[in-house]
């Protein structure tokens, strides 16, 4: 799906409350968000922005995906929307990572590392590392890092070469500065975008933002809808000028 405009596309990154249990609310707020974005944008959601780990009403949270990726795939015209959700596949439980983009669901993999810490290991399987890949949509290579991922430097190394690098999150507001370093330390080493989107919600970070390939820093703070222009430029620039390999 090669194009000659990407560097058109803005980079979004989301931050807001997944209120639990009311998950056309949360979808509402999301949509809201979506529509806020002009044609030719890729916009990062929270982790699980749409249930939260909403283990007490597990087969709700589940069952929802489905009405979920329906209006997502209206949504996605001209937008390429990248989220994850609770959903049952051959009778197990994962935490998906979803492209959706010009109608369709584009790209799909499960969570391979999973955070036993808040016991996900009990309520859900674990994809396959192998899975995590860099994708092209609409000339843009994107590669996905599901929140507790990001920890794992073998999984920066198989998205050596991205343009874009997203980390649709829930982490732990005491681990807010792990958080902002890893992110930061993501975009410098593999000279990419990187769009991280954490949840609003009290046990978080809120710490949504987007990093440039230099380095730049700039976080939501408190805006729900953040973007930057996405310049493929800068990330060839910055690929020359400190040159470590990467294509």
């Amino acid at each position: 799906m090669m194009t000659s405009n990407n560097s058109e596309y803005k980079l979004s990154s989301l931050l807001f409350d997944t209120i639990e249990g009311d998950y056309h609310s949360n979808l509402q707020t999301l949509l809201t968000l979506i529509n806020q974005a002009k044609p030719k944008s890729l916009i990062v959601a929270p982790e699980v922005c749409l249930s939260g780990f909403d283990y007490k009403n597990y087969e709700e949270a589940i069952a929802f995906s489905d009405i979920a990726d329906e209006a997502l795939k209206q949504a996605s015209h001209d937008k390429i929307i990248i989220l994850t959700m609770l959903q049952r596949e051959d009778g197990e439980v994962f935490n998906f990572a979803k492209i959706f983009f010009n109608g369709k669901i584009v790209y799909k993999r499960a969570k391979a590392k999973l955070f036993r810490f808040g016991d996900e290991h009990k309520y859900m399987s674990e994809g396959c590392v192998d899975e995590v890949e860099m994708v092209e949509v609409d000339g843009i290579k994107i590669g996905i890092l599901i929140c507790f991922e990001l920890r794992f430097k073998e999984l920066w190394k198989k998205l050596e070469g991205c343009d874009v690098i997203v980390v649709p999150s829930w982490w732990g507001v005491l681990r807010t500065e792990h958080f902002k370093v890893l992110t930061r330390a993501l975009a410098i080493i593999n000279q990419c975008y990187v769009v991280a989107s954490d949840s609003l919600n009290v046990e978080c970070t809120k710490m949504s933002g987007i990093i440039t390939p230099h380095g730049g820093d700039e976080r939501n703070e408190h805006r729900a809808y953040f973007e930057l222009p996405y310049d493929k430029k800068e990330i060839q620039m910055m690929r020359r000028y400190m040159d470590v390999g990467i294509g």
